[in-house]
């Protein structure tokens, strides 16, 4: 068994109809890593909102490495305004986060929609306006914690996602 070199491996590129809605996710290490994983997983676009740490922060540019520049991405202020204008576009808006009515991230059914928008939560606060969402989905945990960091939870729904999109 030999390991590979980023030289040795060439990934079948695609991009999947998955946009990625920040809610004002406050560390340059998440947002830097919300393009890393996102680009990884053929996102298709990424929001931030306008309080977030700027893609010309030194540390959000370390932890992106070069992803920053290959994935679309944008700015937005009113998050209620901007999740009614990707539902306008025909997007279903998920929210990963645990609510009383999420549904367990490998029972959900992400097939069934055309165009997918994940919400992700600031990490003290969630997701300020989950009313907003279509659904919500949780990832199961078994230890004492009942949360986890939000890239960690983007990066398993981003996999689960694109898993089930790929087998369509």
């Amino acid at each position: 068994m030999k390991q590979l070199t980023h030289y040795d491996i060439k990934n079948t590129e695609q991009k999947f109809p998955i946009t990625i809605v920040c809610d004002a996710i406050r560390t340059p290490e998440n947002i830097g890593m919300c393009f890393r994983v996102a680009e990884s997983f053929g996102v298709s676009k990424i929001y931030l909102h306008e309080s977030s740490p700027s893609i010309e922060n030194r540390i959000v540019k370390k932890t992106a490495r070069n992803t920053i520049t290959q994935i679309e991405h944008e700015l937005y202020h009113d998050f209620p305004s901007l999740i009614q204008q990707l539902k306008k576009e025909n997007n279903t808006i998920i929210g990963i986060e645990i609510t009383d009515e999420s549904i367990n991230i490998s029972d959900y059914n992400f097939n069934t929609h055309q165009k997918i928008v994940l919400l992700l939560g600031s990490e003290r606060q969630g997701i300020e306006a989950i009313n907003l969402a279509d659904a919500t989905v949780a990832i199961p945990m078994y230890g004492k914690n009942s949360s986890m960091n939000v890239i960690h939870s983007l990066a398993i729904t981003l996999y689960e996602v694109t898993n089930q999109l790929f087998k369509k």
